[in-house]
């Protein structure tokens, strides 16, 4: 799984990432005609690049319409469309995490979703804008080394995390957007001087690592006793060897807590695309029961938010994860980067 770098705003990370993601190159706005069947839409692909090929193959199968996919994180991506303005080659953008989406949407690059899309995905996992869809969506966890903590020895809240008895006991990957986003609900569960106040006792505790992944190896090797990442990289690597995993054991917070928060990846429809239509029968093609079912049977272990369909039967279903209410759209990654670095942590 990729790396995931810090969601940051501004210009000069945009205008390197334009440099840098796979798959770009100078081809300006989306040309030609929406023509249906014989026409190419460009997807600008945060989410797992796996996933997306995946998605992008069936949809090519049922519709003839070609998908040419420009991989990157959400942090580049978002910042690249948010440069390119009204001149991306950019028809549609799929993220892991929601601020992204939100950067993008308060630039106000994206059209509205048609109607039918929307109707397919229950209104806690998307934006109450209409501006973008959640598409999939990933579980905050506490992952913990079985050897080195027993059931009655885990925080019963994220916010527990700030306390000296916690100091070089957790780990996370604070450079990362899924941290990032996790910070972001808490911003708006809690507000700014919960979070800030959260962020200080995090700085003096916490171990910070490169990557969730790398997180959940440590605390597997037994470096760390724990450490917030989500939920899919234990169960992906549960799936393959279970070398980086099987000391491990997942703790959700559950209770609406900020540490039970369900991060929601987003999909959308640029507004200066001019296959508008072909770009909505996408996300609708991806929020739609083929689409979800990908998720459900695949090896990206995200949960399914659209069209009714059930989650892989070895997570824990979503209703079960009592998440708290959060309105993606309010996600703010500004406010969460300039919090975070005023922290030190980043």
């Amino acid at each position: 799984m990729r790396m995931r770098f810090g969601l940051m705003s501004g210009v000069a990370l945009a205008t390197a990432a334009a440099l840098t993601v796979s798959g770009c190159s100078n081809s300006g706005s989306g040309s030609g005609a929406d023509s249906g069947a014989a026409n190419t839409i460009t997807v600008y692909n945060a989410q797992h690049e796996s996933l997306t090929q995946e998605w992008a193959d069936a949809f090519t199968a049922e519709t003839g319409i070609e998908v040419e996919l420009r991989n990157g994180s959400d942090t580049e991506l978002g910042n690249q469309l948010v440069a390119e303005g009204d001149k991306s080659p950019a028809d549609v953008f799929l993220t892991e995490n929601s601020p992204a989406m939100t950067l993008v949407e308060n630039a106000g690059l994206f059209a509205d979703v048609n109607q039918d899309v929307l109707a397919q995905v229950p209104t806690q996992y998307r934006p109450s804008s209409g501006k973008w869809t959640g598409i999939a969506a990933r579980s905050t966890v506490f992952a913990y080394n079985k050897d080195q903590l027993t059931e009655d020895q885990l925080p019963k809240s994220l916010l527990d995390l700030q306390d000296p008895a916690w100091k070089d006991r957790w780990a996370a990957s604070p450079s990362g957007a899924d941290f990032q986003a996790i910070v972001s609900a808490l911003l708006e569960l809690k507000g700014e001087d919960a979070t800030r106040q959260w962020l200080a006792g995090m700085k003096d505790n916490v171990r910070t690592y490169k990557g969730n992944g790398t997180v959940m190896k440590a605390v597997n090797a037994g470096e760390i006793p724990g450490g917030v990442i989500y939920h899919y990289y234990w169960f992906g690597d549960q799936a393959k060897t279970g070398e980086n995993s099987n000391n491990v054991a997942l703790h959700y917070f559950k209770n609406e807590d900020p540490g039970a928060f369900v991060s929601v990846s987003g999909g959308g429809v640029l507004k200066s695309s001019t296959k508008q239509d072909s770009a909505q029968q996408f996300l609708k093609f991806v929020t739609g029961q083929k689409g979800q079912e990908v998720l459900q049977t695949g090896t990206s272990f995200e949960y399914p938010v659209g069209s009714g369909v059930p989650a892989n039967p070895k997570l824990v279903p979503l209703a079960d994860l009592q998440a708290p209410p959060v309105d993606p759209a309010k996600l703010n990654s500004p406010q969460v980067t300039d919090l975070m670095t005023e922290a030190g942590l980043l």
